[in-house]
């Protein structure tokens, strides 16, 4: 575990604002306090009880991972309209299939 520098002062961008940080007051704990501390966890045990608990079984993945080669005009397309342009590649092709699927089973009705 990595140990956290200290703040003295304020630093912006923090999520929190100057005035947040001036409203604080919190002194170095005395060694009277500090000799009364308990652990968390055995002061709030149902909370280190779910910081402790694991995620459930790896599902199966729903997405596979490929190597695929496209013209630079296709990439170029779904690049300029921003961020999630292989999401995008993916939603076409997810459309074309489907509307493939719904063709070939119309032509076998």
């Amino acid at each position: 575990m990595t140990k956290r520098k200290l703040l003295t002062e304020f630093q912006p961008g923090r999520g929190y604002g100057e005035n947040d940080w001036k409203a604080v007051e919190s002194p170095e704990l005395t060694d009277e306090e500090l000799a009364t501390a308990r652990p968390f966890a055995e002061a709030f045990p149902e909370i280190a009880a779910k910081m402790r608990q694991r995620r459930g079984p790896a599902r199966k993945p729903k997405k596979q991972h490929i190597s695929i080669r496209l013209d630079t005009s296709v990439i170029e397309a779904f690049k300029s309209e921003g961020p999630g342009w292989q999401a995008r590649i993916n939603a076409t092709l997810v459309d074309e299939v489907a509307r493939r699927s719904a063709k070939a089973r119309k032509k076998a009705d």
